[in-house]
């Protein structure tokens, strides 16, 4: 499971960490579930983001490997959730298309560009850490758009200048 984290100041997004939590020899099934759970804590604490973006699962035909995955992104979610973030999941293919403009994009695709847009020239060992960075700037993309902000509970133009004072420029 891979996380990332940009840093957007002003119209500026940078890319702040990503990595991938891996459990190694922890054969215990919950306390693998409980590494999750206890790392994105630790992320949220560390670096006290506002949003927390997570990749909608992707249904394939392992049943197993779909139960154990919507356990660690139920775990990720309740940790986030309980340092009072709101939760906003994305599809794949949508991740993909914010990012690449191609829905269908591979992981290379997908970590290629993340290093032209965020200016990062290591590929990390993981490509699940660059799925992850890739969710967090699909995410900055969808709320930094009048529409995409509009969608997240917004009445109107009054209420979008209402919570976004600092997006207001007087002449």
């Amino acid at each position: 499971m891979g996380y990332g984290l940009v840093k957007v100041t002003g119209r500026d997004v940078s890319l702040l960490d990503l990595g991938v939590l891996k459990p190694g020899k922890i054969k215990d099934g919950y306390k693998r579930l409980q590494l999750i759970f206890n790392t994105v804590s630790g992320l949220i604490t560390q670096y006290k983001p506002t949003d927390f973006a997570i990749e909608a699962p992707f249904f394939g035909k392992n049943v197993q490997s779909m139960l154990k995955l919507g356990r660690a992104q139920g775990v990720a979610i309740a940790a986030a959730m309980r340092h009072g973030l709101e939760v906003t999941e994305y599809s794949p293919k949508k991740v993909k298309q914010s990012v690449t403009g191609n829905g269908n994009a591979d992981k290379e695709q997908v970590m290629k560009m993340l290093q032209t847009l965020l200016s990062f020239k290591d590929s990390p060992k993981y490509l699940d850490a660059t799925d992850a960075l890739a969710v967090a700037l699909c995410h900055h993309y969808q709320i930094s758009s009048v529409t995409g902000a509009a969608g997240k509970g917004l009445k109107g133009w009054e209420d979008f200048l209402k919570k976004n004072p600092g997006r207001i420029v007087r002449k």
